[in-house]
């Protein structure tokens, strides 16, 4: 009965641990995540938080299962020792984010003596540190679980493999916690998970048949060459993981989103195969297994193409849908691997002798080495040879590495078959082929990768260029439009400044928006700049269009946030470029603690703009960013132009239309045209939008973000909808007394100010009309604004390219095709198709001095158009 009783009791003690290690696993993996999370305040969106994140991880979970191993021996209550362990990490997950918000400080003091890359290693260094901990006593926890089970039904393959599957639930969790709960709380949901698992495995600990009543046997170390092998595949695991995260980044969404994902597929793959393990007995799996996860690891590469393709060319229904359905699409090749990866474990020990036994001492060893490739992967491959051959190399190390377990001699060959199979798909892919429904008929010009961004330069069939940063972000175009609106980045506070001396660029791109501030011949310029692929296009393949504003400029190549910490000097202006909201790490540019670093930079009477893009926000995410900016600067005003949004604040005091023309006044007649874009000051004035309202909603903050998660959610929703912004933007503009009251118009300019303020309201009335399908209310509407101001560029733009468009029209009133033309550039001398027809139509007359006339004309607005190069010159550049 006794022993019948015992039997029991150890089959139930083993479903028990078997399930709070599944949990444990869960809270270990959400941890990760959302430290991953805290990382990119420091680091932004490059790679380099996940790199130090896993780094950690994997170093911690190695040596703590080392450390564990010795520990198990002499206590005589692992699962005590367990309990206390899972304790711990869940004390250090409620600390962490309070001693990084100290560290954050002394970070910042250091950040004035010290320099972008010693900053960069210095946060890495420290990060890595930190999170050591915790995870040194997760790995810890594996031996003692180990210890605690050897008496039970339980296997190798089992505890290791469930341990895996709630890692992967626990990967995932973060997907649904941080959109509904935010960052803390989300950590602070998890730490309560891992408070559970302590006390529910404290008070096992403490019932009589958990007890270990026998002499623990010592645990052999295994013969180096296998431990270091298995260390290998280790290295080469997490070569393929930040590699993966880096490509699949860079075709679907967010990192962290693309980082749960594979961290979940890996861990369903590895509880899978070391779930499936138990059948693989037979020898020549050591055979086929190392072959089938490096032939799946470089077919993922193949499949990029097509992954990305149908990414673009997919409309998903949700976040929700378009991560499940993106993230099949990913498992469907790298779930293999992962399962061989997963398999591995439980045979190898198996094949060493003592599973047990052996099983810790290969754990630790693939945990070290994992960490070890990791920071290859992310600070030395990556850089040198790029993600598609780093994945390779990973790929390459799980087959030789796999195959010396193996007792087959043709094996071998294989390496030589798949190294030929890797060749074509060593560099990544161009543009045309990842996207091709937006670059189908585009070219590869540029490619730089590093471990901080991955920046294209395509260009298209009409001669346009365009900057892309990680292959979605179209960051700026050539197009004569588009460098316009760049433009007005820099003309805008440019003008509102009285004399501005001295010009900071958050972001220079193309380095257009900073040749907007050319007119100002006496500007010193400073650029900020990450990339350093942006920096190199910017001087070498946007020169015709940004008018070689990078030979006039002093570029430094930094991130924003630590040159604003380490940097002294105060300026005039400081102009935040437009970027990308909803990715991780971006939403850090619109915190609080971005704007108040903004502003201790700003000297007397200086003036920081921060633009945002219209069709990236909902109206509750934008009423977050105004609150947030005018949390720091409480007079902050805003302007319109356009489709984008200035959000403009000033050290002290305020902005007025007397600064204006008194910047203007002590210019010359040229460049106080140009200093305009040839709009005028009123024109300008007449975007005011007064002062940002107090809105009752969160504000940004870099330790409690709002609008990262909030924005993904919106935007596959459909609620980025422009006409609903623009709605809202004009039920909250204030009226004309009070707006010319706000920028002191004198009475002797309010007629010309009244006209422009008027008209800008008519367009936006116009494009709202329009945007909600009132055709003829917006067409009604648009030839009024033209009237109350002909030199609005957008107005003049939206009349003309009607114009243009409503052919049938034209012919009705008896225009030719010439009289077409002609009628448009009266509206807009700058209207390019309109110039173009003209030059076609003085080829075809042969009137050789209108041809030149109207070339010059076009190649002054549009440089690198296709039709003014020479054929034989495009077809050399083709």
């Amino acid at each position: 009965m006794d022993k019948v009783a015992t039997i029991i009791s150890s089959d139930r003690l083993g479903k028990i641990l078997i399930s709070l290690y599944l949990i444990s696993g869960a809270a270990s993996l959400a941890y990760e995540i959302l430290w991953t999370r805290m990382l990119s305040i420091q680091f932004g969106v490059s790679i380099f938080g996940v790199v130090a994140t896993v780094t950690a991880y994997m170093a911690g979970l190695g040596i703590g299962s080392l450390l564990g191993t010795r520990w198990s021996q002499q206590v005589r209550h692992p699962l005590r020792l367990f309990a206390i362990l899972e304790l711990c990490v869940a004390a250090a997950a409620l600390a962490i984010p309070t001693l990084f918000q100290l560290m954050d400080v002394q970070f910042s003091a250091l950040a004035a003596t010290t320099g972008f890359t010693g900053w960069l290693a210095l946060q890495i260094i420290v990060v890595i540190l930190v999170l050591m901990v915790p995870a040194l006593a997760m790995g810890a926890g594996f031996p003692l679980i180990l210890t605690a089970v050897q008496n039970t039904t339980v296997t190798l393959g089992g505890i290791y493999g469930i341990n895996a599957v709630g890692g992967a639930l626990g990967a995932l969790l973060p997907l649904w916690l941080l959109p509904s709960l935010g960052w803390l709380t989300s950590l602070r949901a998890v730490a309560l998970l891992g408070i559970v698992v302590g006390l529910v495995a404290l008070w096992l600990s403490r019932q009589k048949e958990t007890e270990s009543t026998s002499p623990h046997l010592p645990i052999e170390r295994p013969a180096w060459k296998w431990l270091l092998a298995y260390a290998g595949i280790g290295a080469g695991a997490l070569m393929l993981e930040i590699g993966w995260t880096r490509l699949f980044g860079m075709v679907m969404l967010r990192t962290e989103y693309v980082l749960a994902i594979i961290l979940a597929i890996f861990l369903v793959g590895i509880g899978l195969g070391s779930l499936l393990a138990r059948y693989l007995v037979k020898e020549v799996w050591f055979t086929i297994l190392p072959v089938l996860a490096c032939a799946f690891a470089i077919a993922s590469l193949w499949w990029v193409p097509e992954l990305s393709a149908w990414v673009e060319g997919t409309q998903f229904d949700s976040l929700l849908s378009a991560l499940l359905l993106q993230g099949c699409a990913i498992a469907s090749l790298t779930l293999p691997v992962t399962i061989v990866l997963g398999a591995w474990l439980p045979l190898f020990a198996a094949k060493l002798g003592n599973r047990f036994q052996s099983g810790v001492w290969l754990y630790g060893a693939n945990s070290i080495g994992a960490a070890s490739g990791a920071l290859l992967a992310g600070f030395v491959f990556i850089p040198t040879i790029g993600t598609s051959l780093t994945i390779i190399v990973g790929a390459m190390l799980l087959l030789i590495l796999g195959l010396s377990w193996s007792r087959s001699r043709f094996a071998w060959a294989s390496v030589v078959v798949l190294g030929i199979a890797a060749l074509p798909v060593t560099e990544m892919n161009p543009v045309p082929d990842l996207l091709p429904n937006a670059y189908g008929d585009a070219r590869n010009l540029s490619l730089h990768e590093d471990a901080l961004s991955i920046t294209h330069v395509v260009e298209n069939s009409d001669g346009q260029r365009q900057l892309l940063a990680d292959l979605r972000r179209m960051d700026a175009s050539s197009d004569p439009t588009a460098v316009v609106v760049q433009m007005n980045q820099s003309r805008l506070p440019l003008l509102l400044h009285p004399e501005p001396r001295r010009a900071l660029f958050l972001g220079l791109g193309t380095g257009i928006s900073a040749a907007g501030s050319l007119p100002f011949p006496e500007l010193e310029r400073t650029a900020v700049e990450l990339s350093s692929g942006a920096i190199t296009a910017a001087r070498e393949m946007f020169a015709p269009v940004n008018g070689g504003v990078t030979d006039k400029t002093n570029i430094y190549r930094d991130d924003a946030r630590h040159f604003l910490m380490s940097n002294r000097e105060s300026y005039d202006v400081i102009i935040g470029d437009l970027f990308h909201p909803d990715l991780v790490g971006r939403s850090a540019l619109l915190s609080r603690q971005q704007f108040q670093r903004a502003r201790s930079r700003l000297g007397d009477g200086g003036i920081f703009v921060q633009w945002l893009a219209l069709n990236q926000f909902d109206v509750t995410n934008m009423k977050v960013v105004l609150r947030t900016f005018r949390e720091v600067f409480p007079d902050a005003v805003m302007f319109v132009d356009a489709f984008r949004l200035a959000m403009i604040g000033t050290r002290e005091g305020g902005i007025s239309s007397g600064q204006v023309l008194q910047n203007l006044q002590r210019m010359s007649a040229s460049d106080s045209n140009n200093a305009t874009g040839g709009e005028g000051p009123w024109t300008w004035l007449g975007r005011y939008w007064g002062a940002i309202p107090n809105f009752n909603v969160p504000v940004q903050d870099e330790w409690s973000p709002v609008i990262e998660y909030q924005l993904p959610g919106a935007r596959y929703a459909g609620e980025l909808d422009m006409s609903k912004i623009l709605s809202w933007l004009l039920s909250i503009r204030p009226p004309l007394v009070k707006a010319s009251n706000a920028l002191l118009v004198s009475e002797k300019n309010f007629p010309q100010f009244e006209k422009a303020y008027a008209a800008t309201e008519l367009a936006h009335r116009s494009w709202v009309a329009m945007l909600q399908g009132q055709v003829n209310e917006g067409q009604r509407l648009l030839p009024l604004a033209y009237q109350a101001n002909n030199r609005d560029r957008w107005i003049g733009f939206a009349l003309a390219d009607g114009v243009l468009a409503d052919r049938a029209a034209a012919k009705a009133r008896g225009l030719n095709e010439r009289q077409l033309y002609e009628s448009v550039l009266r509206i807009r001398p700058d209207h390019t198709e309109a110039l173009r027809g003209l030059w076609h139509l003085a080829q075809v007359a042969g009137d050789e001095a209108m041809v030149k006339h109207y070339r010059d004309r076009l190649a002054s607005l549009s440089p690198l158009d296709y039709e003014l190069r020479t054929p034989g010159e495009f077809r050399k550049s083709k």
